[in-house]
């Protein structure tokens, strides 16, 4: 039987834990910057369409 291989456990946990940190830091950065939409469900010409017309 082969022996588990903890080292690559190990790394796989790490990179996954730095990729959750890469992502939660990129949102984090990123909400200042990003202006926010009235319904960003929809595409931007109905978006515009329903504001002028209401």
């Amino acid at each position: 039987m082969a022996k588990p291989n903890y080292q690559y456990e190990k790394r796989q946990k790490e990179l996954a834990k730095k990729k959750k940190q890469e992502e939660k830091r990129l949102r984090k950065t990123g909400k200042g910057d990003a202006q926010p939409q009235e319904n960003p469900d929809q595409p931007p010409d109905q978006a515009e369409t329903k504001s002028l017309a209401g």
